[in-house]
């Protein structure tokens, strides 16, 4: 594993305190990551940056950039479109749960946040929506000083959440964004099926490229837990149920898997990026994905 990816680990990042530090972290790892491997330059889309050498254009040097580092750079890559990315983020009660150090609730926002830096970086406009059963917070795209951090505080002083319903909220902000752009829904997505690709389609239907991260425990895939016995509470409803692990593991298995399954082929059917990830996988697996999926999409 190299030095950037151990630094943009889930566990690693909990002890950075704040979600600006953290979106920082995982951005500045993923660029280094990408400087480092084969995959660089293979999306126009994402910026690179050179020193100036004299006789180059003056109007490709990067005049925030340079406020900041005092430093000329030139772009090597200039974004096609001024994009509006609608970073949607699910902070229902299930999202809570964390068999380790960081719950999908916590992993939801750095990587929510990662992508609002990243999006940031390239200039485009990046918006915000906290959801459960109904919008509970919303931010516009916008591209302006000073709306990262307000994205970054909303983030961080998120509400509590209450039952999952991704239908209803999804059909709601399909309606409110009459623009084509980018939509990025983060979500364990524990929900019937049927309301929650009919959300999806409301999208693609209104001509919005979608990117869907599933976000689950890996216990929630895994099931390997070690007491043969455990009573499980239901995070939305309060249900209790007392669990044989050892009986029920397979059984387990096999639905999640079947879950996931049908999950990703009603995406690939409605032409949207699906990505399966756990609360135990770097950031920059995520940041890799977003940035494949919207090349290909341009």
């Amino acid at each position: 594993m190299s030095a950037p990816t151990r630094f943009i680990r889930p566990d690693v990042l909990a002890r950075l305190g704040t979600l600006e530090l953290v979106a920082r972290a995982v951005v500045e790892g993923f660029m280094a990551g990408l400087h480092q491997s084969p995959y660089k330059g293979f999306s126009v889309e994402f910026m690179e940056y050179r020193p100036y050498m004299p006789g180059d254009d003056p109007l490709r040097i990067d005049w925030k950039l340079f406020a900041r580092t005092d430093r000329l750079y030139m772009k090597e890559f200039e974004d096609e479109t001024n994009t509006r990315m609608h970073l949607l983020v699910d902070i229902s009660r299930s999202m809570h749960y964390g068999s380790g150090t960081v719950t999908k609730q916590t992993y939801a926002s750095y990587l929510a946040a990662s992508l609002a830096y990243f999006i940031d970086r390239q200039q485009d406009a990046v918006g915000l929506t906290l959801f459960d059963h109904d919008v509970r917070d919303r931010l516009p795209a916008r591209r302006a000083a000073g709306h990262l951090p307000l994205i970054l505080k909303h983030l961080e002083d998120a509400p509590p959440g209450a039952q999952t319903n991704l239908g209803k909220p999804l059909h709601l902000l399909a309606d409110l964004y009459t623009q084509r752009g980018f939509v990025v829904l983060i979500s364990d997505l524990l929900d019937d099926v049927d309301p929650l690709v009919d959300g999806l389609k409301h999208f693609r239907y209104n001509g919005h490229e979608v990117i869907v991260f599933h976000l689950l425990d890996p216990q929630e895939v895994h099931f390997d837990f070690e007491d043969e016995v455990i009573e499980f509470e239901d995070l939305e409803t309060g249900a209790t149920k007392l669990v044989l692990t050892r009986e029920a593991r397979d059984v387990y298995r096999d639905n999640v898997s079947r879950f996931c399954d049908t999950l990703k082929r009603a995406c690939s059917r409605l032409g949207i990026d699906y990505t399966l990830l756990t609360t135990d996988q770097p950031l920059d697996h995520a940041l890799f994905h977003y940035l494949a999926a919207r090349s290909r999409r341009a």
